[in-house]
Order: structure tokens, then sequence, then C-alpha cells
């Protein structure tokens, strides 16, 4: 039984792979000594640390303010929380 796009029993014609073609483990890596594959990864790390949009000076500041800020907060919250419980605990156990 098929319906418009195909069933688990009989795939598509363009998704059965021909048998007769080998496919050869590594691909273009696989010719490549490991100084090349070396070169070529820092190459990417390079192209891809050009695509990062970095923050200006001002932005930079403004986050960190922010995030110091936010932990400075988030201490405080804990520090209460962890003084209320242990004055709870000595209450209950004495």
């Amino acid at each position: 039984m098929t319906d418009a796009v195909g069933s688990i029993d009989m795939p598509d014609a363009q998704d059965e792979a021909p048998e007769s073609k080998k496919t050869r483990k590594g691909g273009k890596r696989g010719k490549k000594g490991p100084l090349k594959r070396l070169a070529l990864f820092y190459r990417q790390i390079v192209a891809e640390l050009r695509k990062v949009v970095w923050p200006s000076r001002n932005q930079l500041t403004t986050y960190t303010t922010v995030v110091i800020i936010f932990v400075v907060i988030m201490i405080g919250l804990v520090t209460v929380i962890d003084y209320g419980l242990s004055n709870a605990a000595k209450y209950v156990f004495g």
C-alpha cells in the first residue's frame, strides 16, 4: 500500500543509493596529512572569528555591569535564604 509520499515498505527511487558505487572512508579529509588538516582547522577558526560581531567598549561595559549587579543580587538572595533556613533548622531541631 502506498500513498502520495511513499511508505516505509516501498521507499522512493531517489532515496535508494546505488550499491555498485563504493564509498570511501574519510572523504576529502582522508587524503590530507595531519599538518594539512591542522592548518585547515586553524583557517576555519579564523574565518569563523571574522564572522563574529564584537561588542563596542560601551556595550561591553554595560553587559559587564549588568552581570555583576545580577550576581550580587543572587548572592544576597541565597544568603538570605540560607540564613532563614539555618535559623528554622535551629528552631526545629533545637
